[in-house]
C-alpha cells in the first residue's frame, strides 16, 4: 500500500470516513437519533474540509475533535455493533495520523468508559495500541490514563483479555521509551547543561526533562512504586498490580533501553534510588529463607510470590549487572554477594538452579568479570566478588556431590530436613535410569557413590537459561537431576574460556604493540622522538595496569577453579566431559604460565598430572609441591583439602592398562584407565603447545610422563624416541588392544613434544633441560643398588631434545652433556650407564654432522665444545662406557675424519687415554681407531697433531694385554715414519709456521716455549719423539716387542735419518741411542736367570730363550748391533759433531761391557759390532754412488746365524741409502774432512778396548765350578779376527809394548779350553785333524803383523824376534799343551771327529794343539826363510831359539803326542839350518851365534840317540822311513857343517865328531841294516 498521505490514500480515507459515518447514521437511526445527526453533520464536515483545503490531512487533524465526535458518541451508546464500528473508524483515523491531542484525550476518555463497562475489551486494547504507536500526540495524563486502562484490562477475569492486555502493556511501555530515544536523537546536536537532579520528595516535578522523557520517567518511577506495593504518582486509577508483572516490565525496560539510564542523570538516579533498594528488599525473604521453614514473609497482595518473584528478581539483577554495572558498582557488589549466597546448600534446589543460571550469564561475559575484578577484588576494603563467585561455584559443585539433590521442594518440605537420617539419598544405582547392569552409559559424574548425570544444556559460550525463562510458572518447577551440576560445570568452562581468550587476546595485542613501538622507535626521526617516547611510556603504564588486572583475575579464580575442576575430573565418567575439564585445566595452566604465575601454573599442571596417574600413586614431586601451596584453602570437603582428594577408586572407568609402578621396590601392579590416558594426552598437549611457559613445572610434567611411560612399558630406542618395548619385568605389563593402538600415537606425540622444543626460547629450553636432568637424577637414585631395569625416560628425552636443538646447541650443550657425563655415565646400573653413553655419543655425532651456520670448519670453538665430552668420557672407568666412546670415535672418523681439524688432539687423546688395565676389547677398539687414523687421516690432520699420533701409537705398543696389538702398533710407527719421510717438506713448512706463531705468543706472554727436545727444529723434534717412543718399546718387558721395536727403530733411523738437521744427530746419539743402550745394558745385567717353562698357552720356548736373561741378551745384541751400524754408516754425519770422540768412547765402552758379559750370544755379538765399526770406509762423496755397508773382510763363517734367535722379525726391504739424501747436506754443510790425528785417537781407543776385552775375557778364573763362565770359541775367534782390521789403522804407532800385549792375548785365547758338549760344533766333520777357527785366526793375526813388518819401515823389524817367540811358544804346544788356570782339561792331541763322542760330558777339552803347533812351526820356518838375515833376527838369537824349541819334540821323538810332530820338527830343522847356518858362519866373528852351536849339537844328539822306543806296531816300512830321516840329518851335517869347520867353533865340531862315531857304533849294533 502506498504511503498514507498520497492522493489515492487520502481519497480512500475520505471515502471510508464518509462510509463509516453513513453506516453509523443508519445504525443509530432508530435508537439514537443524536448520534445519527452527529454522523450526518460529520459527513458534511468532511466534505467541506475536503473541498476547501489542499492539505486535507492537516485540515482533518485540526478539526479532528469534531470529526471524531460522532464516533465517540457512537461508542457511548454501549451498543456492541455500533461500538465496534466506531472503534474501527477511530483506528482508521489514528492510522492516518489525523488525530489531534485534544481528540486523542477525548478518545482515551471514551475508551476508559468502555473499559469501566467491560465492553469490547480486546478492541479497546487494540485501539490504545494503535493510538500510541502511530503518533506521539498522547502525552502526560492522557498517556498515563491509556496505560492505566491497559493495566486495568490485564486484571480482568477473562484470560484472553489478560494476556492481550499484558502484551499491550509491554508494547506500550516500550513505545514510551522508544519515543524518548527518538526525542534524544532529534536533540542530539543541541548540547544542554543538565541541571542537577534535586533529591526532592515530589518525584513528579522533573522539570528538566523533555516531554517524552518525562513520560518515560514518570512511567518507570510508577512501575517501581507498584512493584514496591506503593501508590503510583502518575498512573492514577490503578486498582491492582502483581509484582511479577511489574518486575517483568522493569526488566524489559532496563534490558531494552540501557542508554536512557546511562545518558540521563534523572534515570540513573531512579536506578540507584528506587530499583536497587527495591530489588534488595524483595530479595530479603529468599535470603532469610532456609529450606524447611514454611513461612513466607512476602508482602505480595495476591500470589505467594516465591519462585516467580525470585526468578524475576534474578533476571532484573542480571540485566542491572550486565547493563549498569558502571553506575551501580556498590549495588552490584550486594547483588553478586546475594547470588553467591543463593548457591548455598540450604537453599531450595530451584533457587540454587536459577542462581546458578544467573551466574552462568555472568560467566560468559569476560569483560564484565574483568570489571568485577578491577572494582572489587583489586580494591582494598571490598568484597573479593570475583573470587567468591568462582569459589561459590566450586563449593556448589562439591555440595552437590555431598548433599544428595532433591528435585521437588514439596518433598523437601515433607522431609522436614533432607539431611536428617539420609532418608532422601541419591539413587543407589544408576540402573534406575533404565539402563540395566549398572553400567553408566549416560554421561555423568560419579563421586563416592553419588551419581549425577550430565545434561546437554547449552551451546558453549552462551548462557541459555531454562528456569529463568519460566515466566508462566507459579509453583517452583522440579529440577531434573544433574541440571544444576551441568550448568555449574558449563559456568566453569565458559569462565575459563572467556577469561583466557580475553587475557590472551590482550596479551597478544600488547606484545604486538611493544613490537611495533620498538620498531617505530628505531625508525623515528629526531623531532618526533619525544612524542614517541611519551606514547611508549603511556603504553608501558597501560600494560602495567593491564597486567595487574590479569594477574589479579587469575589469582582470584585459580584456587576455586582448580578445586572444582579437579573434583569434576575425578568424578567424570564421560570422555567428552573429561576432555572439557582437561582443556580448561590446560588453558588455565598455559595462561598462568604466560603471566608468570608459577604457583597457580604448577597447581593446574599437578592436577592434570595426578589425573594421568593411577589413584594414590606415590609420586613425590606432585604431592610435595601442591600440598604446600594449597593446604591453606578457605573451604574444604569434610576436613580434607580439596586438592588432595584422591581419585575415587570405584569410578566406573574402563581399565586399559596394568603395569608396574616406577619405584625402588614396586609392590604389585597399578592400573591405568582410559581417563588416565586422556589426561596423559592433555599433558602431552600442554607440553607440546605451551612448553615455552612451563618453566620449572617441566619437572612435574616430565616426572608424570616418565611414570606413565614406565607403566605402559615404553622403552627408548635410537634417537631417544620411546617405542612399545617387550615387557621387561615378566608379565606385569598388560595392555588392552585399545591402548595398544594408542601407544604408537602416544609415543609419536611424546617425540613431537620434544621435537617442538626447537621452537622454545632459550630460557624455556633451559627449564626443560634442567627438569629432564633432575628427573634423570631421581631415576638414577632409584636405580642405585639394584639391577632392575631403570627408567631411561629422562636420558632418552635429553637426547631427543639435544638432537632437535642442534641449531643452537651451544646454549644447552654444557648442562646437557655435563649431566650425562658426570651422573648418568658413571652410574653403577649398567643399563642406565649404557643409555647415558648412547645419548652422549649420539649427540656428539649429530653435533658434528649437523649443518651448522657458520659451518664447523669455520667455528673451531664449537667443534671443540662438541668434542670435549668425548674426551671427558676418558675419565670414566666403566669399560662399557669407554667402548661406546671408542665406537663413537670410530664412527666420527669414518664420517667426519677429513674435517676434524682442530678437534684431532681431542680425538687422539681419547684413543691414547686407554690404559693397560682396561681389558682387551677396549684396547682393540681403540687400536682399530688408531689404525684408521694412520692409514687414512695423517694427511688431513694438522701437522701439530702428528706428535700426538706418535705418542698414542707408542702407548699402544706398551699395552701388554695383547702382543699382536703391540707389534702392529710398532708397524704403525714405521708407517708413520714413512709418511714423515714422504711428506717431509710439507710437514716441515707447516710445523715451522706453527712454531713461529707459538714463539710469538710465548714472547707476548713472557713465558718460555716448552716442548720436548727443544732447541731442535720442530720437524726434527717430531722424528725425535718417534725415535724416543720406539726407544721406550725397545725396553718393553716382552721380548717380541723389544725385537720388533729395535728393528724398526734402527731401520727408521737408517732409512730416514738423513732428513734430520745435522745438529739433531747429537740428540739422536745421546738422548736416543746411548740412552737406549744404557737401559738395555742395565735390564740385561739384572735380568732373571730363572727358567721360563712356556711362553704362555702351549708355546714351547727354545732352550736358548728360556730365561729372561737370555731373552734380554737378544735385545742387547740387536740394540748394540743397530747402534754400531749407525755409527758405521752415518760416520760422515757424526764425525763433524763436536763430541764424536766422546761418543766413540761411550760406544766402545758399551761394546766392551757387552763383550765381557757372561753370555756367549751377547759377547759374540758385541764383537760383531766391534768388527762393524772398525770396517768403516770413508763416505761416498758423489751422490750418484750409493753406498752399501762394507763387507767384513775377515773370514766370519763362524758368526753366521749365531746372532738371530727365535722371535718375530720383520724383513725391512728399505736399503740404507745415504747418497740419496746427501745432496741436502752437501750444499749447505759439506761434511768436514776428518782430522787424521783425531782419527788415530779413535783407533787407539778401539785398540785399548780390544786389549781390555781380550785380557779380561781370556784371564783364567781363580776358582772353577759348574757355573764358571769360560769364553766360547766363536767369541775368541771373533775377538782375534778383529785384530787384523784394527791393526791396519794403528800400525804406524804399533810398538813392542803393543806387540807384547797382543802376544799375551793370543796366548791366553789359544789356551782357553772347549766345553766337551760344544766341541762337535767347533770341528768340521771330516776325519782329517784340522785347526780350529780360533787357531786359524791367531795365526792370521801374526801373519798380518809380520807382513806389515815386512813392508814396513826399518824400525819395525825389531818386532820379528817377538813374533818368532810367540810362534815358538805355540810350537811348544805340540808336546806340552797350555794350561788354563787351575782347570783340569783333557788333551786331545789330534782329534778326529769320530773320537769326540767318547768325551765324558761337561768336561773341558784342550783340543787340537798338535796341528796348531805344527802349523805354527811351518810359519816359523817360512818366516825364518824370509828374515834370517835381518839384524834383529840375528841379534835376538832367533835361530838358537828355534833350535831350542825343536829340541823338545826331537828328543821326545816317538814319545810325542803325535808322530807327525817329530817328523815335521826334523824337516823344519833341516830347512832352518839350511838357511841359518850360512848366516851363522857369516856372523861367526861377532859371537852372536856362539851359544847356538852347543844347542844345535845337543839337539842332534837328543834326536839321533833318542830315549824313546818305537811303538811295537811299527811296520818295517815305517821303520825304514824313519831311518831315512835320520840319514837326512847326518847328510845335512856332512854337507852344511863339516865342510865349513873353519868357521865353526871347535867345541861344536868336536861334539859332532864324537856323535858321528857314536852313531856308527850304534847303528851296527842295531837289529836293522842301513
Amino acid at each position: 500500500m502506498s504511503s498514507t498521505n498520497s492522493p489515492e490514500a487520502v481519497k480512500k480515507l475520505l471515502e471510508n470516513m464518509q462510509g463509516d459515518l453513513r453506516a453509523l447514521s443508519l445504525e443509530c437511526k432508530k435508537k439514537f437519533p443524536p448520534v445519527k445527526e452527529a454522523a450526518e453533520s460529520g459527513i458534511i464536515k468532511v466534505k467541506t474540509i475536503a473541498a476547501r483545503n489542499t492539505e486535507i490531512l492537516a485540515a482533518l487533524k485540526e478539526n479532528s475533535s469534531e470529526v471524531v465526535q460522532p464516533f465517540l458518541m457512537g461508542c457511548g451508546t454501549k451498543e456492541p455493533k455500533i461500538t465496534q464500528l466506531c472503534l474501527a473508524a477511530i483506528q482508521r483515523l489514528m492510522s492516518h495520523e489525523v488525530v489531534s491531542e485534544t481528540a486523542a484525550g477525548n478518545i482515551i476518555n471514551m475508551l476508559w468508559q468502555l473499559m469501566e463497562n467491560s465492553l469490547e475489551e480486546l478492541k479497546l486494547l487494540q485501539t490504545v495500541l494503535v493510538l500510541l504507536t502511530t503518533n506521539t500526540v498522547v502525552h502526560d495524563e492522557a498517556l498515563s490514563k491509556a496505560i492505566v486502562l491497559c493495566f486495568r484490562l490485564h486484571f480482568t477475569k477473562d484470560n484472553i483479555t489478560n494476556n492481550t492486555a499484558a502484551a499491550t502493556v509491554r508494547q506500550v511501555v516500550t513505545v514510551v521509551f522508544e519515543r524518548m530515544v527518538a526525542e534524544d536523537e532529534r536533540h542530539r546536536d543541541i548540547i544542554e547543561q543538565p541541571a542537577l537532579v534535586q533529591a526532592n520528595s515530589n518525584r513528579r516535578s522533573v522539570s528538566t526533562l523533555k516531554p517524552c522523557a518525562k513520560d518515560a520517567y514518570m512511567l518507570f518511577q510508577d512501575l517501581c512504586q507498584l512493584v514496591n506495593a506503593d501508590a503510583p504518582y502518575w498512573l492514577v486509577g490503578m486498582t491492582e498490580m502483581t509484582r511479577t508483572f511489574g518486575l517483568e516490565l522493569l526488566e524489559s525496560v532496563l534490558n531494552d533501553f540501557p542508554q536512557v539510564f546511562l545518558q540521563h542523570q534523572e534515570f540513573s538516579f531512579l536506578l540507584k534510588e528506587r530499583v536497587c533498594p527495591l530489588v534488595i528488599k524483595l530479595f530479603s525473604p529468599n535470603i532469610k529463607f532456609r529450606q524447611g521453614s514454611n513461612t513466607s514473609s512476602s508482602p505480595a497482595p495476591v500470589e505467594k510470590p516465591y519462585f516467580p518473584i525470585c526468578m524475576r528478581l534474578l533476571r532484573v539483577v542480571s540485566v542491572l549487572i550486565k547493563q549498569f554495572y558502571s553506575l551501580l558498582v556498590t549495588e552490584c557488589e550486594i547483588f553478586l554477594s546475594l547470588l553467591v549466597k543463593f548457591l548455598d546448600a540450604d537453599k531450595p534446589q530451584w533457587l540454587r538452579a536459577v542462581a546458578v543460571e544467573s551466574i552462568h550469564r555472568l560467566c560468559v561475559q569476560p569483560q564484565l568479570l574483568r570489571s568485577f575484578c578491577q572494582s572489587y577484588d583489586m580494591k582494598q576494603h571490598s568484597t573479593k566478588v570475583f573470587r567468591d563467585i568462582v569459589n561459590a561455584l566450586g563449593s556448589f559443585i562439591q555440595s552437590l556431590f555431598l548433599v544428595p539433590p532433591t528435585g521437588n521442594p514439596a518433598t523437601a518440605n515433607q522431609a522436614g530436613n533432607n539431611n536428617a537420617g539420609g532418608t532422601v539419598s541419591a539413587p543407589a544405582n544408576p540402573g534406575m535410569l533404565g539402563i540395566g547392569g549398572g553400567v553408566t552409559l549416560l554421561p555423568a559424574f560419579e563421586y563416592r557413590g553419588t551419581w549425577i548425570p550430565i545434561l546437554t544444556i547449552t551451546v558453549q559460550g552462551s548462557a541459555k537459561a531454562t528456569y529463568l525463562e519460566m515466566l508462566d510458572k507459579v509453583e517452583p518447577p522440579t529440577i531434573p537431576e544433574g541440571y544444576a551440576m551441568s550448568v555449574a560445570f558449563h559456568c566453569l568452562l565458559d569462565l575459563v574460556r572467556g577469561i583466557t581468550s580475553m587475557i590472551e587476546g590482550e596479551l597478544g595485542e600488547t606484545e604486538m604493540e611493544c613490537q611495533t613501538s620498538s620498531e617505530a622507535a628505531s625508525s623515528t626521526t629526531q623531532s618526533s622522538e619525544q612524542q614517541e617516547l611519551q606514547s611508549t611510556a603511556d603504553e608501558m603504564d597501560k600494560e602495567i595496569v593491564n597486567r595487574a588486572v590479569w594477574e589479579e583475575m587469575v589469582n582470584a579464580c585459580w584456587c576455586g577453579l582448580l578445586a572444582a575442576l579437579s573434583l569434576l575430573l575425578d568424578a567424570s565418567t564421560d570422555e567428552a566431559a573429561t576432555e572439557n575439564i582437561l582443556k580448561a585445566e590446560l588453558t588455565m595452566a598455559a595462561l598462568c604460565g604466560r603471566l608468570g604465575l608459577v604457583t597457580s601454573r604448577d597447581a593446574f599442571i599437578t592436577a592434570i598430572c595426578k589425573g594421568s596417574l593411577p589413584p594414590h600413586y606415590a609420586l613425590t614431586v606432585l604431592n610435595t609441591t601442591t600440598a604446600a601451596t594449597l593446604s591453606n584453602k578457605s573451604y574444604s570437603i569434610q576436613g580434607q583439602s580439596v586438592m588432595m582428594i584422591s581419585p575415587s577408586s570405584e569410578s566406573h572407568q574402563q581399565v586399559v592398562a596394568v603395569g608396574q609402578p616406577l619405584a625402588v621396590q614396586p609392590q604389585g601392579t597399578v592400573m591405568l584407565t582410559s581417563k588416565n590416558i586422556q589426561c596423559m594426552r592433555t599433558l602431552l598437549n600442554l607440553a607440546h603447545c605451551h612448553g615455552a611457559v612451563l618453566g620449572t613445572s617441566w619437572q612435574l610434567v616430565l616426572a608424570t610422563l616418565q611414570h606413565l611411560v614406565w607403566i605402559l612399558g615404553l622403552k627408548p630406542s635410537s634417537g631417544g624416541a620411546l617405542k612399545p618395548g617387550r615387557a621387561v619385568e615378566g608379565p606385569s605389563t598388560v595392555l588392552t588392544t585399545a591402548v595398544m593402538t594408542d601407544l604408537p600415537v602416544i609415543s609419536n606425540i611424546l617425540s613431537r613434544l620434544f621435537e617442538s622444543s626447537q621452537y622454545l626460547d632459550d630460557v624455556s629450553l633451559h627449564h626443560l633441560i634442567n627438569a629432564l636432568c633432575s628427573l634423570s637424577v631421581e631415576a638414577m637414585d632409584m636405580a642405585y643398588g639394584n639391577n632392575k631395569e631403570p627408567s631411561l625416560f629422562a636420558v632418552a628425552k635429553l637426547l631427543e631434545t639435544g638432537l632437535v636443538n642442534m641449531h643452537r646447541i651451544e646454549i644447552l650443550w654444557r648442562p646437557l652433556t655435563g649431566h650425562l657425563l658426570e651422573k648418568v655415565c658413571q652410574h653403577p646400573n649398567s643399563r642406565m650407564r649404557e643409555w647415558g653413553a648412547e645419548a652422549l655419543t649420539a649427540l656428539i655425532k649429530a653435533g658434528l654432522t649437523f649443518n651448522h651456520d657458520p659451518p664447523l670448519s669455520q667455528n673451531q670453538r664449537l667443534q671443540l665444545l662438541l668434542l670435549n665430552p668425548l674426551k671427558e668420557m676418558s675419565s670414566i672407568n666403566h669399560p662399557d662406557i669407554r667402548l661406546k666412546q671408542l665406537e663413537c670415535v670410530l664412527q666420527i672418523l669414518q664420517s667426519q675424519g677429513d674435517s676434524l681439524g682442530p678437534g684431532w688432539p681431542l680425538v687422539l687423546g681419547v684413543m691414547g687415554a686407554i690404559r693397560n688395565d682396561q681389558g682387551e676389547s677396549l684396547i682393540r677398539t681403540a687400536f682399530q681407531c688408531l689404525q684408521l687414523v694412520v692409514t687414512d687421516f695423517l694427511p688431513t690432520m694438522p701437522c701439530t697433531c702428528l706428535q700426538i699420533v706418535v705418542d698414542v701409537a707408542g702407548s699402544f705398543g706398551l699395552h701388554n694385554q695383547e702382543l699382536n696389538i703391540s707389534l702392529t702398533s710398532i708397524g704403525l710407527l714405521w708407517n708413520i715414519s714413512d709418511y714423515f719421510f714422504q711428506r717431509g717438506e710439507i710437514i716441515e713448512k707447516e710445523l715451522n709456521k706453527e712454531e713461529a706463531a707459538q714463539q710469538k705468543q710465548a714472547e707476548e706472554k713472557g713465558v718460555v716455549l716448552n716442548r720436548p727436545f727443544h732447541p731442535a727444529p720442530p720437524f726434527d723434534c717430531l722424528w725425535l719423539c718417534l725415535y724416543a717412543k720406539l726407544g721406550e718399546l725397545c725396553v718393553d718387558p716382552r721380548p717380541a716387542v723389544r725385537k720388533s721395536a729395535g728393528q724398526t727403530l734402527f731401520s727408521t733411523i737408517g732409512a730416514h735419518g738423513t732428513l734430520l738437521q745435522h745438529s739433531t744427530w747429537h740428540t739422536v746419539i745421546w738422548k736416543v741411542l746411548f740412552h737406549l743402550l744404557d737401559r738395555v745394558r742395565e735390564s740385561s745385567t739384572t735380568a732373571d736367570k730363572e727358567k721360563i717353562e712356556s711362553g704362555g698357552g702351549n708355546i714351547l720356548i727354545h732352550h736358548s730363550r728360556d730365561t729372561a736373561e737370555k731373552q734380554w741378551a737378544e735385545t742387547w745384541v740387536l740394540t748394540l748391533a743397530g747402534v754400531a751400524r749407525i755409527f758405521n754408516t752415518r760416520r760422515y754425519l757424526l764425525q763433524p759433531l763436536g763430541d764424536f770422540s766422546r761418543a766413540w768412547d761411550v760406544l766402545l765402552d758399551h761394546i766392551q761391557s757387552a763383550a765381557l758379559s757372561k753370555n756367549n750370544e751377547v759377547s759374540l755379538a758385541a764383537l760383531k759390532s766391534f768388527q762393524e765399526i772398525l770396517q768403516i770406509v770413508s763416505p761416498v762423496r758423489d751422490s750418484d754412488k750409493p753406498e752399501t755397508p762394507p763387507a767384513v773382510n775377515v773370514p766370519v763363517s763362524v758368526l753366521l746365524g749365531s746372532i738371530s734367535g727365535p722371535g718375530l722379525s720383520r724383513p725391512f726391504v728399505r736399503t740404507d741409502s745415504i747418497g740419496e739424501r746427501l745432496g741436502r747436506y752437501s750444499s749447505s754443510e759439506p761434511p768436514v774432512v776428518t782430522d787424521e790425528l783425531e782419527d788415530l785417537n779413535l783407533w787407539w781407543a778401539a785398540w785399548n778396548t780390544w786389549y781390555r776385552i781380550g785380557s779380561e775375557s781370556t784371564k783364567p778364573p781363580i776358582t772353577f765350578d759348574k757355573l764358571t763362565f769360560i769364553p766360547s770359541q766363536p767369541f775368541l775367534t771373533a775377538l782375534i779376527q778383529i785384530y787384523p782390521a784394527l791393526y791396519q789403522h794403528i800400525k804406524t804407532g804399533f810398538n813392542m809394548d803393543d806387540l807384547q800385549k797382543l802376544g799375551v792375548i793370543l796366548h791366553s785365547a789359544i789356551s782357553v779350553p772347549i766345553s766337551s758338549d760344544a766341541s762337535p760344533f767347533i770341528l768340521p766333520s771330516y776325519t782329517e785333524a784340522v785347526l780350529t777357527s780360533l787357531q786359524e785366526a791367531v795365526l792370521t793375526a801374526l801373519d798380518v803383523l809380520q807382513k806389515a813388518i815386512c813392508v814396513g819401515p826399518e824400525n819395525m823389524q825389531i818386532m820379528y824376534p817377538a813374533i818368532f817367540d810367540q810362534l815358538l811358544a805355540f810350537v811348544e804346544f805340540s808336546c806340552k799343551p797350555p794350561q788354563y788356570g787351575q782347570l783340569e782339561t783333557k788333551h786331545i792331541a789330534n782329534a778326529k771327529y769320530n773320537q769326540i763322542q767318547l768325551f765324558a760330558p761337561a768336561e773341558w777339552v784342550a783340543l787340537n794343539y798338535v796341528p796348531f803347533a805344527e802349523r805354527s812351526l811351518e810359519v816359523v820356518v817360512d818366516l825364518y826363510q824370509k828374515t834370517a838375515c835381518h839384524k834383529a833376527v840375528v841379534n835376538e838369537k832367533v835361530l838358537q831359539n828355534i833350535i831350542k824349541t825343536l829340541r823338545v819334540p826331537l828328543s821326545l821323538k816317538y814319545s810325542c803326542p803325535s808322530e807327525s810332530t817329530w817328523k815335521l820338527a826334523v824337516s823344519s830343522l833341516l830347512k832352518v839350518l839350511s838357511i841359518g847356518l850360512p848366516v851363522a858362519r857369516q856372523h861367526a866373528s861377532s859371537g852372536k851365534f856362539d851359544s847356538m852351536w852347543p844347542e844345535l849339537a845337543n839337539t842332534f844328539e837328543d834326536f839321533l840317540f833318542t830315549k824313546s822306543i818305537p811303538p811295537d806296531n811299527l811296520s818295517i816300512q815305517e821303520f825304514q822311513r824313519n831311518e831315512s830321516i835320520d840319514v837326512e840329518v847326518v847328510q845335512l851335517i856332512s854337507t852344511e857343517i863339516l865342510p865349513y869347520a873353519n868357521f865353526i867353533p871347535k867345541e861344536f865340531v868336536g861334539q859332532i865328531m864324537t856323535m858321528l862315531n857314536k852313531g856308527s857304533i850304534h847303528s851296527q849294533s842295531s837289529s836293522f841294516t842301513v
